[in-house]
């Protein structure tokens, strides 16, 4: 029986990354190492192996400056499946709180001898920053509004897995597109990757600009439900809003959330994707969330088999030169 390890082998050589910072910076052949890697992974971990140490003796921080239940426990899981240490940082209680600098507690967290930081934080570019100042590899977990790379890569992960392709399909994101770094990443890979993508959700979270970028736009959920094969329901981000973008939360559930008599109008095997926290019967109900259609569970398992891919590429030995 041959092992993951041993399926995995070196590193390729078409991967150079130190760091991941963001989907804009990937070609499509790098996503498709990603996804081709994470699926050695997740059949692994289905047959039972959960234990595949290919960065044995590697420490991984996760260094995060906003709440996080799904990527921080993702990250700290792929990682110790590869038989990396792990080590959680608190910024409520780190040196911060005393007038430190964001680059000094970095460097001093890397001083300590750390190989890779995953960093969240709300202010976009703050992982380039780090990449910029630390010798270490960089994962970006989510950067204010800019993007979130590995949720991308998993939402995307799971339109292949279910539907055997990425090219040729339409693509829509729902919801607060403004503030949303999953739709940035997401509108980032599915281009490079041969999707159309539409953007949908209210006038005040959905702007025309988004048209440069390649996609679609739309204030009607309605109008493009028949044409849709992947609806990706993106939650309201009610703590980045400075100002609130629609009347009710139930006015909005009333035009965009997808329940039973929208999913009447979609074609026959519509894929639902959400990525969590989900707010049931905001975004979508629970019958929906629940139902054959809905893959959002799907994405949390994806999540752990890309980060571990991710984390291997940076982290994995390379063949020897000759």
């Amino acid at each position: 029986m041959v092992t993951a390890a041993e399926e995995l082998g070196p590193v390729p050589d078409l991967w150079k990354r130190r760091h991941l910072l963001a989907l804009e910076d990937l070609s499509a052949e790098e996503i498709s190492l990603i996804f081709d890697k994470a699926e050695v992974f997740k059949r692994a971990m289905a047959a039972g192996q959960r234990k595949i140490p290919v960065v044995t003796g590697k420490t991984c921080v996760n260094l995060f400056f906003e709440n996080s239940t799904r990527t921080r426990n993702s990250f700290s899981l792929a990682a110790r499946r590869l038989g990396a240490d792990t080590v959680d940082f608190s910024a409520s209680t780190s040196s911060l709180s005393k007038g430190e600098t964001f680059i000094d507690t970095a460097k001093n967290i890397e001083a300590m001898g750390i190989d890779l930081v995953v960093v969240r934080h709300h202010t976009p570019g703050a992982p380039q920053l780090l990449a910029q100042n630390l010798n270490c590899g960089v994962i970006n977990a989510g950067d204010g509004p800019h993007e979130h790379p590995t949720q991308g890569l998993l939402d995307i992960l799971t339109i292949r897995q279910r539907c055997g392709r990425v090219a040729g399909l339409t693509v829509a994101l729902v919801g607060d597109i403004a503030h949303s770094r999953t739709a940035r990443s997401n509108i980032w890979g599915l281009k490079k990757l041969g999707a159309h993508v539409i953007v949908c959700g209210p006038s005040t979270l959905v702007s025309p600009r988004w048209a440069e970028l390649g996609v679609e736009y739309s204030y009607s959920l309605d109008d493009i439900l028949p044409r849709v094969d992947v609806l990706n329901l993106l939650r309201i981000q009610f703590e980045r809003q400075t100002t609130r973008p629609f009347p009710s939360v139930r006015e909005y559930a009333h035009l965009y959330a997808m329940d039973r008599q929208r999913l009447a109008k979609t074609k026959p095997d519509i894929l639902i994707l959400a990525p969590g926290p989900i707010n049931r019967g905001v975004e979508v109900t629970p019958d929906v969330a629940d139902g054959p259609h809905s893959a959002i569970l799907e994405q949390v398992t994806n999540g752990v088999a890309v980060r571990m891919a991710v984390l291997w590429l940076i982290l994995g030995e390379r063949a020897p030169v000759k």
